[in-house]
């Protein structure tokens, strides 16, 4: 994770979609009480794994977030993992609307 500075895996088992490990579970889960070399995926993974279909409204999206209480939100089209959105994309796409909103009033 470091070495190609990601901060999420999506954890899978015989192809299927089980978990996700994010650099925040190694921290709290593994860094203080053992080496992380003993510790293994299954044990620190957040499951189940919660996902949204890409087409579904990002109003949706935030939702499932603050209620699920996660930062990273797998996007899918059918069974296949096709983007992540994470909760600085959504600070970042609010910001750009509010940016849109002020330029649209000063135009008035």
């Amino acid at each position: 994770m470091v070495e190609k500075n990601i901060g999420a895996l999506v954890v899978t088992e015989k192809g299927k979609l089980v978990g996700i490990v994010t650099e925040r579970d190694i921290l709290k889960k593994c860094c203080p009480e053992a080496s992380c070399e003993e510790v293994k995926v299954r044990e620190i993974m957040s499951k189940p794994l919660v996902t949204v279909d890409a087409e579904t409204p990002i109003g949706v999206a935030v939702e499932t977030m603050t209620n699920k209480k996660i930062r990273r939100l797998l996007v899918t089209e059918g069974k296949k993992i096709v983007g992540i959105v994470t909760q600085k994309d959504l600070m970042k796409g609010t910001l750009e609307a509010f940016r849109a909103m002020d330029s649209a009033l000063f135009t008035l």
